[in-house]
């Protein structure tokens, strides 16, 4: 009896040995020289919890282990000297007696952070799907083991086979249509059974989608925009993830996500976080509430949250070398954690590019969340420099496509501008036309090419940041109701495709007189000041007319709009305050020079661009 009691506490103990093993610790490495002196490291093994952690190596101490209610999970705070070097070191973990070692490596940098310049308005930002732009690597359009392995381009949800090497393949393409920046919609692992193609319920942070290229193919990819001139835009989740992620199979903890007794999806209504007249249930709802059955809804006020996320976007800022991110459902997110997320990226990159997703109903919705606005009543800086002018794409289309009044057609998009006394800096704000969410510019306009050329140009040259949605420069068209319409494959980026729109050649002659018109501006905003770097003043529309500068003490352009089928005559006195200084002008898009510009003749249904000079 006492032999096999003896037998049995030893096949325990070895059983147990087995059991314990590190699975990985996130993040897989740090780095040195970072202004931020703290790491947090998640460490997930077969039954680990409560183990203690033992580290030897220079300028890194240990000063707390955390334990969860999953025994599967550990957290180590570590402190880093100022001076830590790169290099590596053991990690050990001791849990009766038992021993489990690991490496672990703290990486150099490869530049300084003020290196990162993030993005201005002198950007053109480029916003493309890498499943729907270019297929550059048939050989991993399948990866075995993933959950979703259709790979089908006649359905509109299926993978289609595009990825980051279609991409690479076409930079020059962008470098040649004026592209400054280059913003992708999610490309980390989602390992997902439906629409993974998308990339907004993420199952592995700190990877790429195989499916896309890996890790080493997304650094090529940020590299080969760099060689180019050409800065990178990563587009970031911190509301919700994939219910896929092993942090949700396996949840260190409940409070990791919003846990509710039944599925309860967000309201969708983010305006109830900003209305003064808001219901707590219903600003709890859009925040609390998950965005989709199989995107759960994180709790950004649990700490070890924070450090995940917050970690993880500095770590991908340090291996990638990327320019900013694009945040993604901003006003859905922990108000008191983005703010900490978004000081803690700019501590660390003053210069890096940020911009929230803030697809509102109004004004005002969208300007309290920029950096410094008067807005807040709390008093709260949100360190946010750069929002998503979703007031502005909804005033153009609807303005464009409407008579001429009052406060209609042009009207529309004049009073809108008006209400940018409420930004702390509109300059800073992407304007945009469309993107993968709404319908395509040239459909909200009913094909109707005149109208397309004006918003165009109204996108290159009015304040903000400007960003293309792709395919627009080709008359790509679709409306949303589905979304999968507007999401439709690049033509030519796939072998065997039956045009190849990336060439001249494969575009009919009014594709190419949308490219070259969208080509010219681009480049030409490139070396005007009035446009990068000037003030805007617009004129009160007339008579189916309206007129706006762009200017700096030295620089002058003037842009010119006619919604009638008739021919328009302007008389020059009106705009002295902004041209007495100059006697002559060229016109941008047709290249003429005008010698006289005591008065201005408009074509029906016409925009004209005006640089002026002495």
């Amino acid at each position: 009896m006492i032999l096999r009691i003896i037998i049995a506490l030893i096949l325990i103990q070895v059983g147990f040995a087995y059991a314990q093993k590190i699975n990985r610790i996130d993040p897989e490495h740090w780095y040195a020289g970072l202004k931020r002196k703290n790491l947090q490291l998640l460490i997930n093994g077969e039954q680990i919890g409560g183990s203690s952690v033992a580290i030897s190596y220079p300028g890194i101490r240990i000063e707390q282990t955390h334990v969860f209610e999953n025994n599967n999970y550990i957290a180590v705070d570590l402190a880093l000297d100022e001076y830590v070097k790169p290099g590596k070191f053991t990690i050990t973990l001791t849990k009766d007696k038992k021993l489990i070692k690991t490496e672990y490596e703290i990486k150099e940098r490869r530049r300084s952070a003020t290196s990162i310049k993030g993005f201005t308005p002198s950007d053109l930002i480029y916003l493309l799907m890498p499943d729907r732009f270019s297929n550059g690597d048939p050989s991993n359009d399948k990866v075995k083991g993933m959950l979703e392995q259709d790979v089908n381009r006649n359905e509109m949800y299926k993978r289609h086979g595009g990825d980051l090497q279609g991409v690479i393949n076409h930079l020059d393409y962008l470098t040649d249509l004026g592209v400054t920046a280059l913003w992708m919609t999610p490309f980390l692992i989602n390992d997902q059974e439906y629409w993974s193609y998308h990339g907004y319920a993420t199952t592995d942070h700190y990877r790429i989608e195989p499916r896309f290229g890996g890790n080493d193919v997304f650094a090529q990819l940020v590299a080969e925009c760099h060689r180019r001139g050409m800065k990178f835009v990563m587009d970031y989740i911190y509301n919700h993830i994939g219910d896929n992620n092993y942090l949700v199979r396996d949840l260190p903890s409940k409070d990791w996500l919003h846990q509710w007794p039944e599925f309860t999806r967000t309201n969708y209504r983010p305006n109830a976080v900003t209305d003064p007249y808001r219901s707590k249930h219903d600003s709890i709802l859009c925040v609390d509430g998950w965005f989709d059955k199989y995107m759960p809804d994180l709790n950004q006020k649990n700490p070890f949250v924070q450090n995940y996320f917050i970690q993880n976007t500095i770590w991908w800022v340090e291996f990638a070398q990327i320019d900013g991110f694009r945040f993604d459902t901003y006003p859905y997110n922990d108000n008191e954690f983005m703010i900490k997320a978004i000081k803690a990226l700019k501590d660390e990159y003053p210069n890096i590019g940020l911009v929230g997703e803030t697809w509102e109903q109004n004004t005002p919705a969208i300007a309290y969340w920029q950096s410094k606005n008067v807005l807040r009543s709390d008093g709260q800086d949100t360190y946010l420099q750069s929002l998503t002018d979703f007031m502005l794409c909804f005033a153009i289309k609807d303005g464009l496509r409407e008579p001429f009044g009052w406060n209609r057609g042009f009207g529309r998009i004049y009073y809108q501008l008006s209400e940018d006394i409420l930004y702390q800096n509109p300059y800073m704000n992407v304007i945009f036309l469309d993107n993968h969410d709404i319908s395509r510019i040239l459909s909200e306009l009913n094909n109707d090419f005149d109208k397309w050329k004006q918003a165009i140009t109204m996108l290159m040259t009015l304040r903000g940041i400007p960003m293309l949605y792709y395919g627009t420069e080709i008359l790509m068209d679709g409306m949303s109701n589905p979304d999968g319409l507007v999401r439709k494959d690049f033509p030519g980026g796939w072998p065997g495709d039956s045009a190849d729109k990336f060439m001249a050649a494969g575009r009919s002659d009014k594709e190419n007189e949308a490219f070259n018109l969208i080509r010219t501006l681009a480049q030409w905003r490139k070396t005007s000041k009035a446009i990068t770097e000037g003030k805007l003043m617009q004129f009160v529309p007339n008579d189916n007319t309206w007129v706006y500068f762009r200017y700096t003490d030295n620089e002058c352009v003037m842009v010119l709009f006619n919604s009638s089928n008739e021919t328009k005559s302007l008389d020059s006195k009106r705009f002295y305050e902004r041209i007495s200084n100059f006697t002559k002008a060229k016109n941008i898009i047709s290249g003429e020079t005008l010698n006289d510009i005591k008065t201005f003749s408009l074509l029906p249904n016409s925009v004209t661009v005006l640089e002026f000079s002495k």
